[in-house]
């Protein structure tokens, strides 16, 4: 399977359409390679928390979904699909109202089921909003009803 072919994998395609937070959220994402993804989601009024800044809530959904697709991403050709176990954020700067903003991660560590993954979003200007890392749990698919 090519790099291309991860973003049309059926457990992502099914993901996509199960995924009905990242839907209330308009999140999308970009598998570019095992272990390298971009998540997008522009900042609206439903994730505000005051008149122009982001929900810390809204920020942390879009990094835990951030780097679980970047683990996923790392074991889904296995017919596996991972699921949060921690996760740590610092928050950097707000998120604005308007704000486009682009998250990337990028994995540490695999293990035999375990993943320690990093993360940043950063707005449209390059500024720094957030920063996590994360450990991931990967079990075979059918456990999570895919």
């Amino acid at each position: 399977m090519n790099l291309g072919d991860l973003n049309d994998h059926p457990l992502v395609k099914f993901y996509i359409e199960k995924n009905h937070f990242g839907k209330l959220l308009e999140m999308d994402f970009e598998i570019i390679s095992p272990g390298e993804i971009v998540y997008f989601m522009k900042i609206q009024e439903k994730h505000l928390a005051t008149p122009i800044a982001a929900h810390g809530g809204s920020i942390s959904a879009m990094m835990d979904a951030t780097m679980g697709i970047c683990a996923l991403s790392n074991v889904i050709m296995e017919g596996k699909v991972v699921s949060t176990i921690e996760l740590k954020i610092s928050y950097i700067a707000p998120a604005q109202l308007g704000d486009i903003l682009r998250g990337k991660a990028r994995t540490v560590k695999t293990g035999q089921r375990h993943l320690f993954i990093e993360g940043r979003i950063e707005n449209e200007k390059g500024n720094l909003i957030a920063i996590a890392s994360g450990t991931f749990n990967a079990y075979p698919a059918e456990k999570a009803g895919f």
